[in-house]
């Protein structure tokens, strides 16, 4: 692969700037692929939280875990769940329980899929000792910045 800098040029080259474009054409990449698919990316998040979790989760369960996930805001994320409801892929009992509908598993797994496409092909020709130091990086320039970072 060719860089467009120097070792010597890119030592000064600004954290941000990389980060958000790091950020920018990952994002993109992953909801323009996702909305070929039909869905969003917070859809996917939904799905995910309810096909992998083990246990029912509630929607108070699924709002708590996902509402910081790229300022997506616990409006928008009331909003993408009503959304799956709606297209059939969840059910919502009384007591707020989320289920997976057999037609959301098979779209669960049909997104999980792609996913798993969009990984391998975010991380080719990068090691995981390489990964690693990178996401360890970034995590001391959040510390460092007395920010904040939540995962899942």
């Amino acid at each position: 692969m060719q860089y467009s800098h120097s070792d010597a040029e890119l030592i000064h080259q600004p954290i941000g700037y990389w980060s958000w474009a790091a950020y920018k054409a990952v994002i993109s990449r992953t909801r323009g692929a996702l909305a070929e698919l039909g869905t969003t990316q917070p859809q996917w998040w939904v799905l995910a939280q309810i096909a992998r979790s083990g246990t029912v989760r509630t929607r108070d369960e699924v709002s708590a875990v996902l509402r910081n996930y790229l300022d997506v805001g616990e409006e928008g994320l009331q909003a993408e769940i009503d959304a799956t409801l709606g297209r059939g892929w969840v059910t919502e009992d009384g007591s707020g329980r989320l289920t997976l509908t057999p037609e959301g598993k098979t779209f669960f797994d049909r997104a999980a899929a792609l996913q798993g496409e969009l990984w391998a092909e975010r991380h080719a020709g990068v090691t995981d000792e390489e990964y690693l130091t990178t996401l360890k990086v970034l995590q001391r320039f959040i510390h460092n910045t007395g920010g904040q970072a939540w995962h899942h």
